[in-house]
């Protein structure tokens, strides 16, 4: 089955015999026995629920897994994936981070007994010689948040499995509808669901994904004994959300691409970063492992005057965190996304007063560029 149909259509299964044409939503936290010894399949909803397992089979077959698990939050995922290790464990990661991950390493993993290494993972030379005799996994985002870096996932594979280690790939900016890390080799793929897979900016999620049958148990296990699992209502919104999926995400990349040139002709704008420009380092790399460049953009203007100018005076787009949703957003990661990460390290990485990020929605091109232009004006 084609990737669209599978949008649409989902899991397999049926959980109906009304012919209810929607997905129902089972909001309930518990299921009667028949009798005893007996079950329906179905015991408890933190366990499993069957509006949740929908959508969870409908998440493995997109990013062509053997199981997915979804989550409360896309921190909640990825806090799973940091019980697969054990006290004196290193992580490899990248230090072009979301923010939150960062935080999440620094102030509670560190806490218990884990150790972190942030490097440019797009260059795996470094990665290598990060790598010690308790270095476990290699944490990537691809591209990263903000700064559009790029890693070469089938590259970081091999040199994973070199070394024994688990590669962990972040797909929330460019969905398995652009991009499938499992089919490159990743070992788990961890999504914000909360972004483009629900796609309209009113619901929290987050995703694991994986193919190898042991690592599907374990992270199973860790799933239902933790409890961050997904309510059936808001399951059902991510059902519903990804139906539109490859919709959304051509014409967001659509307007996405008119816009990065734009913003490369306006004497405000000093750099962008985007990879689906000719001139981005990575623009090569992205177009041999992803079908698309996806609908993020960060760019640096000439000064703070002219970065608060523009978060202040747009109107059709909204000055928002988050990002993958039907309405643009403007984001300022100095502020927002990335004030936790240390001053040095952040302005080290170009995430300064200057730098902002655009998360493009599905409004007609013409319409946010000409927001963008009022924006910019100097009164």
């Amino acid at each position: 089955m084609e990737f669209n149909t599978i949008c649409v259509h989902g899991s397999s299964h049926s959980y109906d015999k009304t012919g209810s044409v929607s997905v129902p939503i089972f909001q309930t936290a518990t299921f009667a026995h028949p009798g005893v010894g007996q079950s329906t399949g179905y015991d408890y909803s933190r366990v499993q629920n069957p509006t949740r397992e929908y959508l969870e089979e409908t998440m493995a077959r997109l990013e062509q897994g053997k199981e997915a698990l979804a989550f409360s939050s896309g921190m909640a995922a990825i806090s799973a994936v940091m019980e697969l290790f054990s006290p004196g464990d290193r992580i490899i990661a990248s230090d072009d981070l979301y923010g939150g991950s960062r935080r999440l390493f620094e102030n509670i993993n560190v806490k218990n007994g884990l150790s972190f290494d942030f490097v440019n993972t797009s260059d795996l030379a470094l990665v290598e010689a990060a790598i010690r005799p308790e270095t476990k996994a290699l944490f990537v985002e691809t591209p990263t948040n903000p700064m559009m870096q790029v890693t070469d996932i089938a590259a970081a594979a091999r040199l994973s499995r070199k070394h024994s280690l688990r590669l962990i790939v972040d797909n929330t900016f460019l969905t398995p509808y652009f991009q499938k890390p499992l089919t490159l080799g990743a070992d788990i793929v961890i999504h914000s669901g909360t972004k483009y897979l629900g796609g309209h900016n009113d619901t929290l999620a987050g995703f694991l994904v994986a193919s190898d049958p042991e690592l599907c148990e374990r992270l199973r296990f860790i799933y239902k004994t933790t409890g961050a699992c997904l309510s059936p209502f808001d399951s059902w919104l991510l059902i519903r959300g990804i139906k539109t999926l490859p919709l959304r995400m051509e014409k967001q990349q659509e307007s996405a691409q008119a816009i990065a040139r734009w913003l490369c002709g306006r004497k405000e704008i000093r750099k962008v970063f985007y990879p689906g420009l000719p001139d981005h380092p990575d623009y090569e790399l992205s177009k041999r492992q992803t079908s698309g460049f996806g609908a993020m953009i960060s760019f640096e203007t000439d000064g703070r005057e002219t970065a608060e100018r523009m978060l202040n005076r747009v109107s059709l787009i909204r000055f928002a965190e988050s990002l993958g949703g039907v309405e643009t957003l403007l984001t300022y990661p100095m502020l927002q996304t990335h004030a936790d990460v240390p001053k040095e390290e952040r302005e080290a990485k170009g995430i300064n007063e200057r730098l902002l990020r655009l998360s493009v929605g599905v409004e007609d091109a013409d319409d946010l560029i000409e927001d963008l232009t009022q924006a910019l004006k100097e009164e």
